[in-house]
C-alpha cells in the first residue's frame, strides 16, 4: 500500500477534526498525540443503528461511515474526502459485535485502521473480514515518505490462528480446509493438565482435538483454539449477512448442529410502536422489515427455529431468552451480538461474535477463542441501602484497571472477570445476569458466575432440570491475572455518565440533574427482578410533571409474570408507556427515543452518543434510581423520597 490517499486522526479536538475534513488541509500539519485521540471509538458510532437497517455491504455502509462523529463528520464525509487511513486511540471498536462496522470502514475507502489498541470483538471481525490493522503509529511515517508498505504483512504478528486464517485467505476459506482434512489445529492437543480456573476450564473440556473429539488438560490465556459450541444466535440485524455469507461459502449444506441455533426477532419489533418519533419509523421501519424477511426465509431455507411475535417460538430479547431457555453451566454459547455475555450467569462461557465467525460457527460447529486472561472478582457484604448489582459493575468496569485496560500485554490479549464470593448469594439469576451482560462495556470478553445457589435455583424453577454436577468450578491452586475483592459495603449507588459506560461517577455526584426521559428496558434492565425494584420505588407516588417513562418486558415470560402481580398496570396507570417486549430504546428502535432538548435516565447497558437513535445527554442507572427519577425529574437517591 502507498498513500495516495489521506489520513483522517479521530481526535477529541471538533475543530481539529473539522479541519481536517477540508479538501485544502493536509494532515502532515496535523500533531498527534496519544492525548488528542478520541478514546473508545465505538461501533455505534462508526456505523449507527439506523445505517445498519439499510444493509450490510459496502457501498451501501460506506457513505454512512463516522456519520455524526463528534457531530462534526456528515454523510459521505470520508468517502469524499479521499481518506485511506484511519487513526484512533485506546479501546477502539468498543461496544457492537457487528461486522458491518468493519464493512463500513471498507465501503468508506479504508485500507489501514491504526490505534493505541483495538477491543476483542472488532479485531476479530477485521481479521476475518481482510482489514489490516496495527497498534504500530511508526507507519504513519513510512507511509508519508512514499513507503509501499506491505500492510497485509502485519497479520503475520499476530498469533498463529489469526495467521493461519489470513493466509488461507479468510475464516471460512479455513472451514473448508478444516472440513476437508487439510487443515490441522494450530495448537497443541495435548497439552500436560495443570490446575484451571472456571473459564480455563470450560474452554479446555470444549477444545477441538480431532473430528468427533474435544478436551485438552491446559489451556492459557493468549492460546488459540477452536471450541465446541453450544448455543449458537442470530437476530434481524445479523442475519441476512450471516446467511449470505454462509451460502457464498457452503451453498444449501445443512448447518452443524441445527437444534442448538435459533434466530430473533427482537430488534426491530417495536420501530412501528405509537410514542415511536415519526421520522425514526420513516427511516427505519421498511429496510428492518427487508432485513427481517432475509430471516425469515433463512430460518425456513435451513430449519432454524425462530422466536418473535407471532413466530412458532415466544418472542423477547435474545438475551433474556437465552438464559430462559437455552444456556447451560459449561457450554460455550455465542451470538452475533455483544451482549450475549448475559449467558455467563449460568455458569457458561458465552460471548459475542461477527457474522463471519458466526457462519464458520453454523457450519463448521466450532468457534474459534483467544484464551482470555481471568480477573476473579471476589463479591462479599451485604447488599444495603438499595445497592444492586447495575451499581456494582458500573462501578468495576469503571475503575481504572479495566477503564484503562492494565490487565493488557498485548495487542491480541483479552480478558474475562470470573465472578464469586459469597455476596452473589443474595441476589438471583435476574439480577446477576447484569454483572455478566456489562462485562463487554469495561472492554472485556465476557463475565462467568462461578457456581452459586441461584443458578442452581432458578434452572429447577424454570426448566425442571438439576444442574448440580453440571456445574463447572475453579480448581485449587488456579492462576488469575488478578484477583479482586469487593466488599458491596464500600460501593456507592453508581452511574455512568454520558458517552461511555464506563464514565463512572456515584450518584451523589451527579444528583440534581434534571431528567426528562426514563427508560426502564432492555437485556440489562428489563427483567422481572428489575420491573420489581422500579415498581417499589414508584408505588404511591406519581410521575413528575414533564417526565416521560417508557418500560419495556425483557420477554413473553417476563411480560407475563409482571402482568400477574399487577406492575404493569402499576406503570401505566402513573402513565408509562408499557410496550411489548423487545430490544428497542437501547438502540433507537422503540418507544423511549430522547426528543429534543431532553436528558434520560436508563436501566440499559450502553450510553454512546446518539446509540438510542438521537442526540442528548443519556445516564445509566439502576432501576430503583430510574424509578427515583421519574418521580423527583432529576437524578436522585431513592433513599431521598
Amino acid at each position: 500500500m502507498k498513500l495516495n490517499g489521506r489520513i483522517l486522526f479521530l481526535t477529541d479536538d471538533a475543530e481539529l477534526l473539522a479541519r481536517q475534513l477540508s479538501p485544502e488541509k493536509a494532515d502532515e500539519e496535523l500533531e498527534l498525540s496519544a492525548a488528542a485521540l478520541h478514546y473508545g471509538v465505538n461501533t455505534d458510532l462508526m456505523i449507527s443503528g439506523a445505517a445498519c437497517t439499510l444493509g450490510y455491504t459496502g457501498p451501501i455502509l460506506g457513505p454512512w461511515f463516522l456519520e455524526n462523529f463528534k457531530e462534526i463528520i456528515q454523510k459521505d464525509s470520508v468517502r469524499d474526502g479521499g481518506f485511506q487511513v484511519i487513526v484512533g486511540g485506546d479501546a477502539y471498536g468498543s461496544g457492537s459485535s457487528r461486522e458491518v462496522a468493519v464493512v463500513a470502514h471498507q465501503g468508506a475507502g479504508i485500507e489501514l485502521v491504526v490505534a493505541r489498541s483495538f477491543q476483542r470483538i472488532f479485531q476479530e471481525n477485521m481479521v476475518y473480514g481482510g482489514m489490516p490493522f496495527t497498534t504500530d503509529f511508526d507507519v504513519l511515517a513510512r507511509l508519508r515518505g512514499g513507503e509501499d508498505v506491505d500492510v497485509r504483512g502485519f497479520f503475520a504478528a499476530l498469533p498463529d490462528f489469526f495467521r493461519a486464517v489470513a493466509e488461507a485467505g479468510g475464516l471460512l476459506d479455513y472451514a473448508k480446509g478444516l472440513l476437508a482434512g487439510t487443515l490441522a489445529p494450530t495448537y497443541d492437543t495435548a497439552p500436560a493438565p495443570r490446575p484451571l480456573n472456571a473459564v480455563e476450564k470450560i474452554i479446555a473440556q470444549k477444545t477441538w482435538t480431532s473430528p468427533g473429539t474435544t478436551g485438552v488438560g491446559d489451556v492459557r490465556p493468549g492460546d488459540q483454539v477452536l471450541c465446541r459450541a453450544g448455543f449458537r444466535g442470530v437476530h434481524e440485524y445479523t442475519a441476512g449477512m450471516v446467511v449470505a455469507l454462509y451460502r457464498e461459502a457452503f451453498g444449501d449444506t445443512p448447518m452443524a448442529d441445527p437444534d442448538l441455533i435459533a434466530a430473533f426477532e427482537d430488534h426491530f419489533v417495536l420501530i412501528d410502536e405509537p410514542t415511536v418519533p415519526a421520522n425514526v419509523k420513516k427511516a427505519r421501519l421498511a429496510p428492518a422489515k427487508q432485513l427481517t424477511a432475509e430471516m425469515v426465509e433463512a430460518c425456513e431455507l435451513y430449519g432454524i427455529r425462530l422466536h418473535g411475535p407471532g413466530r412458532p417460538f415466544h418472542p423477547g430479547v435474545c438475551h433474556r431468552i437465552v438464559v430462559e431457555d437455552y444456556a447451560l453451566p459449561g457450554t460455550i454459547v455465542v451470538l452475533t451480538d455483544s451482549h450475549t455475555p448475559t449467558a455467563g450467569v449460568l455458569n457458561a462461557f458465552a460471548f459475542g461474535v461477527g457474522s463471519t465467525a458466526m457462519a464458520f460457527a453454523f457450519r463448521t460447529g466450532l468457534i474459534p477463542v483467544t484464551v482470555p486472561k481471568v480477573v476473579r472478582v471476589l463479591v462479599t457484604g451485604a447488599a444495603t441501602g438499595g445497592l444492586s448489582p447495575k451499581d456494582l459493575i458500573l462501578h468495576i468496569i469503571g475503575d481504572p484497571y479495566f477503564r484503562e485496560e492494565h490487565w493488557r500485554s498485548s495487542p491480541t490479549d483479552t480478558c474475562v472477570v470470573q465472578f464469586g464470593g459469597p455476596g452473589l448469594d443474595q441476589w438471583n439469576v435476574d439480577e446477576l445476569s447484569v454483572l455478566t451482560n456489562m462485562t463487554v462495556e469495561g472492554g472485556l470478553m465476557t463475565g462467568v458466575v462461578e457456581p452459586c445457589a441461584p443458578i442452581v435455583e432458578f434452572l429447577k424453577a424454570r426448566r425442571g432440570i438439576d444442574v448440580t454436577e453440571q456445574l463447572v468450578y475453579p480448581d485449587e491452586g488456579a492462576t488469575y491475572e488478578r484477583t479482586i475483592t469487593i466488599d458491596l459495603g464500600d460501593v456507592p449507588l453508581t452511574v455512568a455518565t454520558p458517552g461511555d459506560s464506563r464514565n463512572r461517577l456515584p450518584l451523589d455526584e451527579v444528583a440534581g440533574t434534571p431528567i426528562h426521559n426514563v427508560v426502564i428496558a432492555s437485556c440489562t434492565g428489563g427483567s422481572l427482578s428489575d420491573l420489581r425494584a422500579a415498581a417499589d420505588v414508584l408505588r404511591g407516588r406519581t410521575i413528575a410533571a414533564g417526565v416521560r417513562v417508557t418500560v419495556t418486558p425483557s420477554s413473553h415470560a417476563v411480560a407475563e409474570a409482571a402482568e400477574a402481580e399487577g406492575l404493569l398496570d402499576l406503570f401505566r396507570e402513573l402513565g408509562a408507556v408499557v410496550s411489548p417486549a423487545g430490544c428497542g430504546s437501547c438502540i433507537g428502535n422503540g418507544p423511549g427515543i430522547p426528543l429534543p432538548g431532553e436528558t434520560t435516565a436508563s436501566t440499559t447497558n450502553r450510553n454512546f452518543d446518539r446509540r438510542m437513535g438521537a442526540p442528548g445527554p443519556v445516564y445509566l442507572v439502576s432501576p430503583a434510581v430510574a424509578a427515583a427519577a421519574a418521580v423527583s425529574g432529576k437524578l436522585k437517591d431513592p433513599r431521598g423520597l
